[in-house]
């Protein structure tokens, strides 16, 4: 598309002030022991007893018995257990994993406790029955009383999943996570492998390796899991290992060659630096509309040699076809010119049909990535992966293996900070799901599939946008969806725990389903048109779901890099997402009770943040004026807080004052990419998930630069701490409860202009995550960087906001971007 007014990237706004975090106490809900002296010997007693069967255990073992042992530390239901206390690094006890049961509603912490300091929890407890402080409480209060029971860590104790996916006699592909520190890296892969030799266990020798924690893969059934943990003294976790979703049979296409013939006459193919990385069955380079996108043979490849790089399943070339064209039937109907100003690349990562062994797709992930990257290193690169596993997934949006591979690989943590911009499909749902349950509550209750809950990657839902149905033989059928409704076949966050991202982010065209009331089915008419694999048969195949979607947010990243070479990843994404918006019919299924807490909520978990306009996205009008701002903050020193980020935006007041009480909306859209902690160790204290995480407000109309600052910075106000000023916060429509998960915040504030005149100063502030609460590491000096967008929309087409501002500023709309090494 042509490009008549850039977007405008700001330099020079930035103010850096020390900062300090509000202070917003958290209240613990810890029982009370009316007797702690009787409590403290029945701790003891437990601890004890614990220990015995240990040493019991080891006695009998016809194995040779790891030097510690495990306990499961539970709480009393309703009630929190004092999580950060059970671990001791320095004694070499170790928090493996917390799980919250929601039968029982009780926490359950497994430790681990070498040999020789079976007395540590021992003294704690005798210190909480015979020991107070100055203020009277028992020593040691909150850890002792917030312990029910304990007991001897079983097999249960370290499965993360559905009990019922725990391996029976026969083995599995199962995830077994392992600790580590800088001392025990090389002992922990020796410890590993060593129990899997002598348990007969298969282990595979690929590995995702994250701070602190190793993932393997082993085929193992019941019993040998649980050896393992009488064996290993590393083990944290067991998981059942996702295996990709099957793909929908093939339906025909058209087969009129002509027709890509007279297309490819009238298309120019760009020797662009802007490439579309696909990772799926392969590609078919082959394909007269594929191949003069292609920049060499080496760009097409597999990560296994054996595979061969070509297409055997259909679907990669489906997705290429979308990928390159967006709308290929649009194109070949459309008469005018078409320039494609990108390239595409592949990497299979799927094997051929047959024998499917079963692969850490984390690990293969990020070799299909370097792969791409070694093949063409110069590349401003859009990577786009439809594949998905929905067996033992996450049910409540927390991470997995392998959506956590994907986080480091999109931050660059294992590297050197090379950043990515990855985009992931929701999931499909089949209509086997709409059979039972219906429209669209099938889609409330399919939750987005591995590795779809990745905080970094834009996850890619679908909308319905076609209805007419031609095809006789679907005589009796109608669409199930209407125009501008979420696609049937769309998963969605709904069921997620509130405190994981908001997924899928973005909404693009995934067809239709078709029913005749009581049966549904994918119907041809309802889908979309792309390219075949096997050109030779037939030039043409339909594709729908959650994997055209994604492509064809891939087609719109691939446009804006295009325009804006060098661009950060982090500010495409934030451009994708700040374009977005809800149609009325979206509104209407989701948001019928209009509040924060509720209907604004399920539509945001349903169809995230809308439908990307790229037209908005990548550049300009009068009348919206997209003003982006790429900074790098350094949100720690070592145990604080360090710097926020204060913004001077250039807004031309005058105009807007000129508007007086016509209607304007403010849009402010922060992206950033963590660096992710896994391992289910209850992802909060120290143990969060992200490296960091940032947050965005806006002075108010009401509110003076130093009000402000007081508001958000508790730095900024002097002596009294209590003193936050005078101002208040906008009235944003989704509100920072619902905004400020993941790594990504998006909001917007309808207003009148006048009163968007002084909304010229913005703030960014950093929000703990393990880099600070987890020093030992050697983090918490690291920035990250972050992107910015912000805009004010009128609906009077006929007002200049973009004038103003391009004079008012010294740099001018195209600045020279380039990706800091």
């Amino acid at each position: 598309m042509s490009v008549e007014k850039k977007n405008i990237f700001l330099n020079n706004t930035k103010t850096s002030i020390p900062y300090v975090s509000r202070q917003v106490p958290v209240g613990k809900n810890y029982p009370q022991r009316d007797n702690s002296k009787a409590h403290a010997t029945f701790i003891e007693r437990r601890l004890k007893e614990c220990y015995e069967r240990s040493e019991t255990q080891k006695q009998v073992a016809a194995i040779r018995y790891k030097e510690g042992v495990y306990l499961e530390f539970s709480s009393a239901a309703k009630h929190d257990l004092a999580i950060k206390s059970l671990e001791n690094r320095t004694q070499g006890i170790r928090l493996l994993n917390v799980k919250f049961d929601e039968e029982k509603e009780t926490i359950k912490a497994t430790v681990y406790i070498p040999a020789g300091k079976e007395s540590y929890f021992i003294q704690k407890v005798e210190a909480y029955s015979t020991e107070v402080t100055e203020k009277g409480i028992p020593k040691h209060n909150d850890l002792i009383r917030g312990i029910e029971d304990i007991r001897v860590a079983m097999l249960d104790s370290f499965w993360i999943g559905k009990p019922a996916d725990i391996p029976n006699e026969v083995a599995q592909w199962c995830e077994v996570w392992i600790r580590y520190d800088k001392l025990s890296f090389e002992d922990a892969l020796t410890n590993i492998s060593e129990c899997c030799k002598t348990l007969e266990i298969v282990i595979d020798h690929n590995k995702l390796i994250f701070p602190e924690r190793i993932v393997h893969l082993i085929k193992a059934n019941k019993y040998q899991l649980s050896m393992m943990i009488s064996c290993c003294q590393y083990i944290t976790e067991f998981r059942r290992a996702p295996e990709p979703t099957s793909f929908f049979d093939k339906l025909s296409g058209l087969e009129q060659q002509e027709w890509v013939v007279e297309l490819l006459n009238r298309t120019e193919f760009k020797d662009s630096n802007s490439a579309i990385c696909l990772l799926d069955t392969g590609l078919n380079g082959s394909h007269p509309l594929i191949a003069p996108a292609i920049k060499n043979s080496i760009t097409v490849q597999a990560v296994n040699d054996s595979w061969e790089a070509t297409d055997h399943m259909g679907h990669g070339t489906e997705m290429a076809g979308v990928a390159l064209y967006n709308n290929l039937k649009d194109k070949l109907i459309d008469p005018k010119g078409l320039v494609i100003n990108h390239k595409i690349e592949s990497v299979k990562i799927l094997p051929p049909k047959g024998a499917n062994p079963v692969e850490l797709y984390g690990a293969i992930t990020e070799q299909a990535v370097a792969l791409a990257e070694i093949a063409n290193p110069t590349a401003d690169r859009t990577l786009c992966m439809a594949v998905t596993s929905p067996c033992y997934n996450t049910e409540d949006g927390s991470p997995t293996s392998w959506s956590a591979a994907v986080d480091s690989i999109t931050s660059g943590a294992n590297e050197n900070g090379e950043k990515r911009l990855f985009f992931i499909s929701a999931g499909n749902i089949f209509p086997e799901e709409l059979t039972s349950t219906g429209y669209p509550d099938s889609n409330i209750l399919h939750g987005v599939e591995n590795p779809g809950q990745s905080w970094n990657a834009i996850t890619v839902g679908a909308i319905a946008n076609d209805i007419q149905i031609s095809d006789i033989s679907y005589k009796h059928f109608r669409p199930v969806a209407d125009v501008g409704q979420l696609s049937p076949y769309s998963s969605t966050s709904v069921t997620w725990s509130n405190k994981w991202p908001v997924k899928p982010e973005i909404l693009l065209d995934g067809g239709n389903m078709a029913t005749n009331g009581t049966d549904y089915t994918e119907c041809e008419d309802l889908s979309l048109l792309t390219t075949y694999h096997k050109p030779l048969i037939r030039s043409f195949s339909t594709i729908w779901g959650t994997s055209s979607a994604t492509a064809q947010a891939s087609w719109m990243a691939a446009q804006i890099y295009a325009e804006y070479p060098g661009i950060w990843p982090e500010t495409v994404r934030a451009l994708l997402v700040h374009s977005a918006s809800w149609t009325e019919s979206m509104y209407k299924q989701f948001c019928k009770e209009d509040t924060k807490t509720k209907g604004r909520k399920q539509l945001l978990r349903t169809c995230g943040y809308g439908i990307p306009d790229l037209s908005k996205a990548i550049q300009c009008v009068n009348n919206s004026v997209n003003l982006i701002i790429q900074g790098e903050l350094q949100p720690f020193t070592k145990n604080h807080m360090n710097e926020m980020h204060l913004h001077d935006i250039p807004w031309p007041k005058e105009v807007l004052q000129s508007l007086g009480e016509a209607k304007a909306t403010i849009r402010v859209t922060l992206s950033y990419f963590i660096e992710p902690g896994p391992g289910e160790v209850g992802w909060k204290d120290k143990y969060r998930y992200p490296s960091c995480g940032l947050r965005f407000d806006v002075i108010n109309s009401n509110e003076t630069v130093e009000d402000f600052k007081k508001r958000i910075n508790v730095k900024m106000r002097g002596d009294d701490i209590k003193d936050s000023g005078d101002g208040s916060s906008r009235d944003w429509y989704l509100g920072v409860g619902n905004r400020d998960v993941g790594s990504i915040h998006s909001d917007f504030c309808d207003d009148l202009a006048v009163n968007l005149c002084d909304a010229n100063y913005v703030a960014v502030y950093p929000v703990i995550g393990w880099w600070r609460e987890r020093s030992h590491l050697g983090k918490y000096n690291e920035k990250v960087r972050y992107a910015l967008v912000l805009s004010i929309e009128t609906p009077e087409v006929e007002v200049d906001l973009y004038t103003p501002i391009i004079t008012k500023i010294e740099t001018t709309p195209i600045v020279e971007i380039s990706i800091p090494k």
